[in-house]
């Protein structure tokens, strides 16, 4: 038998649709490794450290130091806690926060996941956000003294003036960046609230306002506007300044924003008063304020409340335009209180540290 003749082997075709798969999946699995190491556009909020207002902090040397120190008038010691609240953020202009980072965070319910421009507008740096930072903390403290001293009817000055103003604004042409404002309808201007007051008296007529240029008085009629709040309004942004009667310094570094005002103007009138304020308990809240002692909204209110949970405290102070991220967020054990004034957040404190249940005092309700 003559042996078989050789026969090469036919040359292997490949299926074009395994080609192509094979290339897809190549693809996804060399995107989904680079995403692991890409920067994600967002910004995670967490739970961040609490601070004692009416308590000490660590200075340059390693010793203590009161978080709030009063020169020029008699203080009073504190008992209790009145901790003021933080949030951690990563991410953002200046800093890279990864894929994987970013997913760890959603899958936390204690974290809250932000895409950034909802955070930082676009084209803000790091450098920006820390000075914004600083400046806001700044404000907030020199509003947190304002409050707390007029809370407790203790003189000083307060002195608005024009910051800048809004495009096509009521003032345009009678008032002009650096003007001091003194009075409006006759009326003098002893800070904010006055201001309102007497342009929401107005109902949109013309008031006249005076004012102080290059240290000489002037006035001007000029009519406000009512904005989309419903409020009447000139038309300006302001700037204030102070004169305090005595020195109030608060030690705080490495926290910026201004949510910690109104714990600051407690922790003020708690020094100031001769009572102890808290009873010796612990409370921890957060909140702007502002001269006149009206408490505004912040931001990262759930990851607040988890952090001064977490520190201990047993009762918290939630600002009234919060309370719709409050509602069904509360840790267990913590007793929360809706405030919107200073006056509001001192009396809370005095019910509580008295044994008034949170329940009894005003709440954060749905809808």
């Amino acid at each position: 038998m003559s042996p078989a003749p050789f026969r090469e082997a036919a040359p292997y075709r490949a299926d074009p649709r395994s080609r192509a798969m094979t290339v897809c999946a190549a693809l996804t699995l060399g995107l989904g490794a680079a995403a692991l190491f890409l920067p994600a556009p967002y910004v995670v909020e967490s739970p961040g450290p609490t601070f004692n207002t009416v308590g000490t902090v660590k200075n340059d040397s390693g010793g203590e130091t009161p978080l709030i120190e009063i020169e020029g008038r008699t203080s009073y010691p504190t008992n209790g806690e009145l901790d003021l609240t933080t949030v951690y953020v990563a991410g953002g202009p200046g800093s890279n926060m990864g894929f994987l980072e970013a997913v760890g965070a959603w899958l936390n319910p204690q974290d809250a996941v932000v895409p950034e421009e909802f955070v930082y507008p676009r084209g803000t740096t790091g450098e920006d956000v820390d000075e914004q930072n600083a400046a806001a903390m700044t404000s907030s403290q020199e509003a947190a003294v304002a409050a707390a001293l007029r809370e407790l009817e203790i003189p000083f000055t307060e002195e608005l003036s024009v910051a800048e103003l809004v495009e096509g604004s009521p003032a345009a042409g009678s008032l002009q960046v650096g003007d001091a404002l003194v009075r409006v309808d006759g009326t003098d201007i002893d800070g904010i609230d006055t201001l309102r007051t007497q342009l929401q008296d107005s109902a949109g007529e013309a008031v006249e306002v005076g004012f102080r240029r290059d240290g000489v008085e002037q006035s001007a009629s000029i009519t406000p506007e009512q904005g989309e709040n419903g409020n009447y309004q000139l038309g300006i942004f302001l700037a204030t300044s102070f004169e305090f009667p005595f020195e109030v310094t608060i030690a705080l570094d490495n926290v910026g924003g201004p949510s910690a005002g109104m714990m600051f103007a407690l922790g003020i009138v708690d020094r100031l008063t001769p009572e102890q304020l808290t009873g010796g308990k612990h409370f921890a809240g957060t909140g702007t304020i502002d001269s006149a002692g009206n408490i505004g909204a912040i931001g990262g209110i759930q990851q607040k409340m988890v952090g001064a949970s977490d520190a201990g405290a047993q009762f918290f102070l939630a600002p009234a335009d919060n309370c719709g991220e409050v509602v069904g967020n509360i840790p267990d054990g913590l007793g929360v209180v809706r405030v919107a004034t200073l006056d509001e957040a001192r009396s809370a404190v005095q019910a509580l540290a008295s044994g008034t249940n949170p329940a009894d005092l005003p709440q954060c309700t749905a809808g």
